[in-house]
């Protein structure tokens, strides 16, 4: 598996990344082919990915890439998708239905299922039927790794020893990470927990929807969504010298903001997931897998991370 993985929340998406099926759906198949082309294996994806009447409209096309790989390269990936613990999906066949359609959209290329978020806040017993319901496609051999995504240290431990008790290994954790997400002592009882008990931490949106990018020169605000240009209008200036911070180590190192920032999450034991549109930002995110921060690079930018008075919005889903 790569030390960074390529993300598809932007496939199919509308409201916040502007997708059009007329013309980005091509541009896609390119940035999935470099991506795979230059060791990307990890693919995350998710049902929920694709909005309206685009609905799972993200794993429809990583299945359609996918069927065209030669067999050799095709083994060499592994997907992960995320099921959401909608309302009326409930009780321990309540992803039946959700798992056999992401299976058959992404033609049958299925590593991994992940409980998408937490419904610990609101209804705790959902969450440990659709579990369960997954471990009983664990141990019938249906799918090979569980994952979980936006969970604290607690509830992680709670679930990996319910795991345990089933012989089933609980493989990995997903949670928002970056330079602008909450304060890093936040993250330290999530990150023990996740060495100790020997699960893979994923982290998403490391670029903060692509901020972390952005020169510090540049305050010009993308034309883009609404709501992604409502995020940059908020997070470009509070994100001054964080930025500042990556330049000058891009500039030593003769590199760019985003492979500093991905390095960044891989400094704290972390697999970045990259969201990717572009062929250039495949390109980009496997250069990053060849090189690694310094501890002096790596404490500064914690250092400097801190200092940011505005972040990313943190999860409403994101449990204790």
């Amino acid at each position: 598996m790569s030390s960074i993985g390529v993300g598809t929340w932007a496939w199919g998406n509308r409201f916040l990344w502007g997708y059009r099926p007329e013309t980005d759906d091509d541009f896609l198949e390119k940035t999935f082919n470099e991506a795979v082309n230059r060791g990307l294996y990890f693919i995350d994806t998710a049902d929920s990915y694709g909005t309206g009447q685009l609905n799972g409209r993200s794993e429809e096309l990583l299945g359609k890439f996918l069927r065209k790989l030669p067999l050799a390269k095709h083994k060499k990936i592994t997907v992960a998708t995320k099921l959401a613990p909608y309302p009326w999906r409930i009780g321990r066949q309540g992803f039946r239905d959700a798992f056999k359609a992401s299976k058959a959209r992404l033609g049958g290329k299925l590593d991994r299922v992940q409980l998408h978020w937490s419904t610990s806040r609101y209804a705790p017993w959902q969450e440990v039927q659709l579990m369960d319901g997954l471990c009983d496609l664990f141990d019938r051999g249906v799918i090979s790794q569980i994952g979980i995504s936006n969970m604290g240290p607690n509830r992680l431990r709670w679930f990996h020893n319910r795991f345990q008790k089933r012989g089933i290994p609980l493989t990995s954790l997903q949670i928002q990470f970056s330079l602008l997400s909450l304060e890093l002592k936040s993250y330290f009882r999530i990150f023990d927990v996740c060495k100790e008990l020997n699960i893979q931490l994923l982290a998403y949106s490391p670029l903060a929807l692509g901020v972390l990018s952005v020169r510090p020169s540049n305050f010009t605000i993308p034309k883009t969504t609404f709501l992604r240009s409502n995020l940059f209008y908020r997070l470009l200036p509070a994100s001054l010298k964080v930025r500042e911070e990556l330049y000058k180590i891009a500039v030593k190192r003769g590199t760019s903001q985003a492979q500093v920032a991905l390095n960044w999450c891989r400094s704290h034991g972390s697999i970045p997931i990259a969201g990717l549109r572009d062929p250039m930002q495949a390109i980009d995110a496997a250069n990053a897998m060849k090189w690694k921060l310094t501890s002096r690079e790596k404490n500064r930018l914690d250092i400097v991370s801190q200092h940011c008075k505005v972040r990313m919005p943190d999860n409403p889903f994101q449990s204790s």
